[in-house]
């Protein structure tokens, strides 16, 4: 399924499986049937029907829950975009190794599994002010990382990223795909201050004027101005559609990231998928109205790494419990009347 041109790249895209209807309609009448008002648990409802109709069962599971982090490096960092250095991704990657980082105890929480991906922390994208951050060859590659992570067998699928600078990148790719000012989609990030927010916003109009229309097409605004974790995310966010796995989003990287496959293949593109937070990045909530998707959580969070969907993990199991646990009312008179017996 690795796409060797841009093109080919669209074909995956265009050719999308459809969800499994006949299971979410089950998965709702026996929502409708539960022990209790119609209706009544809310999102936790709509969660467990979201899961089924992708799972393709009546009954769906998160046995095989899994987080995937892709950590990548950028070349704009030289422009003072973040508040940390570029050392911290390789501290960063040897955190989730060793198992102290935020994403690390959540997914131990919520029992999924945890695997990281270095997309080349090593090798920072092309300065994007001046030049594409990456060529189709290295952006195709990127994009294959994202595919070849996932495996197929998962259940559900959460999506984390690490990259200092990839908060701008992230912004620089919302404003070409949904356009606005630089100023719109920029936030403090790793936490800089108001000069380091001009900085940001500088950086992504100096990358727009340099790379004109060709921002124009989705799959280029990624290539030109994203990251190799930006890229390898969508890959990912494709292949999950492509194996009918559920997908819940992260914050604002994540979503930026995934963009694309909305503008290229419509609403269906991220049908997928659900929006796991809103995060405390400003252009989270802008993005997320323009992607029409409703978060499940609203906690101020933005440490990245996948860390709010993964807190979201609770909310799925809370809702496959009830769904799954919880008797009929054809059910619980079955038991009642054994018990009277």
């Amino acid at each position: 399924m690795k796409p060797d041109t841009l093109d080919h790249l669209r074909q995956l895209i265009a050719d999308l499986p459809d969800a499994n209807d006949a299971a979410a309609r089950n998965a709702a009448a026996r929502q409708d049937n539960l022990v209790k008002p119609a209706g009544s648990l809310g999102r936790l409802e709509e969660i467990a029907v979201h899961l089924a109709r992708w799972q393709g069962t009546e009954r769906p599971t998160m046995d095989r829950a899994r987080t995937i982090i892709f950590a990548g490096s950028h070349g704009i960092t030289k422009h003072g975009v973040s508040a940390f250095p570029d050392e911290v991704n390789a501290q960063m990657l040897a955190g989730f190794g060793a198992g102290f980082a935020a994403i690390c105890q959540l997914t131990s929480a919520f029992g999924a599994e945890l695997s990281v991906v270095d997309c080349g922390i090593a090798t920072p994208t092309a300065d994007f002010t001046t030049q594409p951050a990456m060529d189709e060859s290295a952006f195709l590659a990127a994009v294959a990382m994202g595919l070849d992570a996932v495996r197929g067998t998962e259940d559900l699928l959460v999506f984390g990223e690490m990259g200092i600078g990839n908060t701008t990148a992230a912004a620089a790719v919302a404003l070409a795909l949904f356009g606005g000012e630089a100023r719109d989609w920029v936030g403090p990030g790793t936490g800089v201050d108001d000069a380091g927010i001009g900085r940001k916003a500088d950086v992504i109009a100096r990358a727009l004027a340099t790379h004109g229309a060709a921002l124009d097409d989705p799959l280029l605004a990624l290539s030109h101005v994203g990251g190799r974790e930006l890229a390898a995310i969508f890959g990912a966010c494709l292949a999950a559609r492509r194996h009918r796995i559920p997908v819940l989003l992260d914050g604002f990287i994540v979503t930026a990231a995934v963009a694309p496959l909305h503008l290229i293949a419509g609403a269906d593109g991220l049908a997928h998928a659900l929006a796991a937070h809103q995060s405390g990045e400003p252009g989270h909530q802008r993005l997320l109205a323009k992607l029409e998707l409703d978060p499940l959580l609203a906690l101020g969070m933005r440490l990245g790494e996948g860390s709010g969907a993964a807190t979201a993990l609770g909310l799925v199991r809370a809702a496959l419990a009830c769904h799954n646990g919880m008797a009929t009312f054809a059910e619980a008179a079955v038991a009642g009347s054994k018990q009277d017996s």
